[in-house]
């Protein structure tokens, strides 16, 4: 049940009040007696969803989640580097570390 918030528009008092969401609105303030209350909007009625099926993500096509799952795939492992494989340098594009004038300075 929702808590509701109440002004009584006689003397100016706010008020809250917890009742069903099928209640009818309070209309007697209870500080002056007077039939001038008025509910207020406010954040009180929200509505709270538990569970799955809630989420724009939970109704996707099968291409857009396979889609989704290959970008989100780990890097391929590199190879080991052996005798004969070579390997690029981090700091240029030539293919043997020991010819990178940056890998000199590692």
């Amino acid at each position: 049940m929702p808590t509701y918030e109440y002004e009584c528009g006689a003397c100016g008092h706010r008020f809250e009040q917890f009742q069903p969401i099928t209640a009818t609105p309070l209309k007697t303030c209870p500080a002056c007696r007077k039939r001038k209350v008025q509910r207020l909007i406010g954040t009180g009625a929200a509505l709270i969803f538990k569970g799955s099926g809630f989420y724009a993500t939970d109704y996707r096509s099968a291409a857009y989640k396979e889609a989704a799952r290959k970008d989100s795939a780990p890097p391929p492992k590199e190879t080991p580097s052996g005798a004969g494989a070579s390997k690029a340098c981090d700091g240029c594009a030539k293919k043997d570390s020991k010819a990178c004038p940056s890998a000199k300075d590692k």
